[in-house]
């Protein structure tokens, strides 16, 4: 059994609904996300087009952030489901896997405080238990968030406001992935990501 995503970027409209969700649900700390929109142009004017993609721990099948932890055990990537996952306890904050993701999906925590200094507000109090300081962070398909701490629930799936995001076992997603053309991002990474893009329909 393994997981995977899919993100249809047709349904896509960049409204940040994902970020924001998944940003309330699991308390990270000032100026980072687990998930984020990335926002860039393509073309030159007057032929020019906003280009809108999601991002998040694309759950490699090859994950170099694995093989970049000098810690065993630090950074694993289950063998049931295929989600990787810190260790936050043997985690030592080295970031070398921040370093080794291709994908930027990867964040140290290195400062305490909260978006109002060093005096945490009552949801900080509670959201940054498990984000210490000399850690690091990312994205795990919300597994701390669901009722038995193993299952994944990703927030992200249930705030986009299209149903862009599609969240199931790979098997099931396949048919999709394959009608649509599905891409993986930085395919050249050799990394193998399960979180896979649905392209823009062409207009004819």
């Amino acid at each position: 059994m393994a997981y995977a995503f899919t993100i249809d970027l047709e349904k896509c409209v960049g409204c940040h609904a994902c970020s924001t969700s998944c940003k309330s649900a699991n308390g990270t700390p000032p100026g980072v996300t687990r998930s984020r929109v990335v926002r860039t142009t393509e073309g030159t004017y007057p032929n020019v087009k906003r280009v809108v993609t999601p991002m998040l721990c694309m759950m490699c099948e090859h994950p170099s952030c694995v093989v970049a932890c000098p810690i065993d055990g630090a950074t694993y990537r289950r063998i049931d489901d295929g989600i990787t996952v810190i260790d936050k306890e043997l985690c030592d904050g080295c970031n070398l896997c921040v370093e080794a993701c291709p994908y930027d999906a990867r964040y140290a925590i290195d400062n305490p405080d909260g978006y109002f200094g060093s005096l945490l507000n009552e949801y900080e109090e509670k959201a940054y238990v498990n984000k210490a300081p000399g850690s690091v962070d990312k994205c795990d398909f919300c597994l701390s968030r669901s009722d038995d701490g193993e299952t994944p629930d990703p927030t992200c799936v249930r705030a986009c406001v299209t149903k862009a995001r599609v969240f199931g076992l790979k098997e099931d997603l396949e048919g999709e992935i394959a009608a649509r053309s599905g891409q993986q991002l930085m395919p050249e990474q050799g990394t193998n990501p399960r979180v896979i893009y649905l392209p823009k329909i062409e207009k004819q």
